[in-house]
């Protein structure tokens, strides 16, 4: 099964979603080498990195395959990335095209342009040295969900932030329109949540010299884990000293999530079929995400509605032969 999302192709289409296992160099290699896996996401990057500490972890549960984590993003910088993925692309002795997501994120719509742009400038260096390919496979994914970062919100959950982060990201399409671009957003829990998001998307929606409109946004990655959840050393496997994590509260991820990321994915699905046929949103993809840890699970997430399956916490337990589990 080949799925095309925009000018990427996802082949398997079983990736892993952003995570603390795709921080590193051989954690992004082990996954591009990895022949169950038809994209690979790195952790999300910051233009200069993340300064982690000790308070930063994640703990298994004991009852189910699921996680608490209090990480917030990768402590390499975006460049960091970049380099790495050029240097993986260019020693790969046969090409396969297989995409690379680059997560991304910013709360300055300025640097936010600054970490498109070169991204950009690397496709662009790939385009005629490496691969000879007039679409370089590196994507972007900007995360609009982390729950773990101290006084900001998750973007998504404010209309004002989404539509500012689409506003920059819908010009750099506009610019060039073989960039590949999604989100990956927060659980959901009521309808309208999920009409605003498709409405601060729609009102971004470029026309073209033909009169037709463009979806800058090609796919949706449902969902990120759910923030504010609190477990105790009793319910992990590592021990802890008060709390699962140091921060009291993180972010679920795991089999816990399962229903919810189902239902998120549904209810997307449930509304961009709705949507009029000529409508540029009906050309956007649903990544399914959240407690797929077996293949029963990753075929539910189909049957919702996801054109591609991720997985961080089945990976992060099993390592990448999780993804030959999924299939």
């Amino acid at each position: 099964m080949v799925d095309v999302i925009n000018t990427i192709h996802i082949s398997p289409p079983f990736i892993n979603s952003s995570c603390a296992w795709s921080s590193d160099y051989h954690q992004l290699k082990d996954l591009y080498d990895c022949e169950y896996t038809g994209a690979v996401t790195t952790r999300t990057a910051t233009l200069n990195g993340f300064k982690e500490d000790e308070t930063h972890t994640v703990r298994f549960t004991t009852s189910t395959i699921s996680t608490i984590n209090s990480y917030g993003y990768s402590p390499y910088p975006l460049s960091t990335y970049l380099s790495w993925i050029e240097e993986i692309l260019t020693s790969d002795p046969a090409p396969r095209h297989k995409p690379f997501i680059v997560s991304i994120t910013s709360s300055d719509m300025d640097t936010l342009q600054t970490l498109v742009q070169l991204i950009q400038h690397l496709r662009r260096k790939l385009r005629d040295v490496v691969i000879g390919h007039k679409n370089p496979p590196i994507a972007i994914e900007f995360n609009t969900s982390c729950p773990n970062i101290p006084n900001v919100s998750p973007p998504a959950y404010t209309a004002s932030s989404l539509s500012s982060i689409l506003t920059v990201l819908a010009h750099e399409y506009s610019e060039d329109r073989t960039l590949t671009i999604g989100l990956k957003l927060p659980p959901y829990v009521y309808r309208e949540q999920f009409q605003a998001t498709l409405d601060a998307i729609r009102s971004v929606c470029i026309r073209t010299d033909s009169g037709t409109e463009v979806c800058p946004i090609a796919f949706l990655t449902c969902v990120n884990t759910l923030g504010n959840s609190l477990l105790y050393p009793d319910q992990v496997e590592t021990d802890a000293v008060e709390y699962a994590v140091p921060t009291a509260l993180g972010g679920l991820g795991g089999e816990l999530m399962h229903p919810l990321a189902l239902g998120n994915v549904y209810t997307f699905g449930e509304l961009l079929n709705k949507e009029d046929n000529l409508s540029p949103l009906r050309s956007i993809k649903l990544f399914g995400v959240g407690g797929v840890t077996s293949k029963a699970a990753a075929q539910r997430m189909f049957k919702a509605g996801a054109s591609c399956v991720g997985c961080a916490t089945f990976f992060g337990k099993e390592g990448v032969q999780a993804f030959r589990k999924l299939q």
